[in-house]
């Protein structure tokens, strides 16, 4: 729906999750996910066309372990940063992911800091970078890569944050305003710049590289 069809071609398949903490069920567990959606992560990436303009596009999916971020998933995106900035390409980011992936531990927490650090180098650079806020996204995800973007879009009701609704409550013992994690609240506090279908996605990312790109 979003690349121009045909054009896609992926890089950086094959690259796997280990359990470097052993943590019981895990390996299980991404082999499930692996044989249900027969993707290797829980983000897909490569160099694609969008109209006019090739793109270094990077999509998550939400059915592999709730779209955590482990390492390999860190790992991709950062590929997909430098892919970008080497061959001077506007990079769009599609996230969906409930926020680290925990079976990982503190390897799945640096991939916050690997990100963005790879971004904060081709951000400086002139290429544009577009990030697509899908639901739900949330936890490091967030407070990383999707929402570091020149523009920022989401799809309608989309929820957003970096901690849940109960979680923030029980913490700060307060009443949260209501839908204060949906895409339009966000939209209307300065967190996203653009609420977009998904049908109108392509046109609309395609009309921003005409002006960014």
């Amino acid at each position: 729906m979003l690349a121009d069809s045909g054009s896609f071609e992926e890089r950086d398949a094959g690259i796997t999750a280990g359990d470097p903490l052993r943590f019981e069920g895990y390996e299980e567990k991404l082999e499930e996910a692996r044989e249900k959606i027969d993707i290797d992560d829980a983000v897909v990436s490569g160099v694609a066309r969008i109209g006019d303009h090739s793109v270094a596009l990077a999509a998550m999916d939400f059915r592999f372990i709730g779209g955590s971020m482990g390492s390999v998933v860190g790992e991709r995106i950062v590929r997909t940063v430098e892919l970008a900035f080497e061959e001077g390409l506007p990079l769009i980011i599609v996230s969906a992911s409930g926020g680290a992936r925990m079976y990982e531990g503190v390897y799945s927490l640096m991939q916050m800091a690997k990100t963005s650090v790879a971004l904060s180098r081709y951000t400086a650079g002139s290429r544009p970078f577009v990030s697509v806020l899908t639901d739900p996204t949330f936890g490091g995800v967030t407070a990383s890569f999707a929402t570091a973007a020149d523009v920022i879009i989401a799809e309608p009701k989309a929820r957003i944050g970096f901690a849940g609704a109960r979680v923030i409550e029980q913490t700060t013992k307060e009443r949260l305003p209501e839908g204060f994690q949906t895409a339009e609240f966000q939209k209307e506090h300065g967190l996203v710049d653009r609420i977009v279908h998904r049908l109108e996605l392509k046109e609309d990312i395609e009309r921003l590289l005409g002006l960014l790109a």
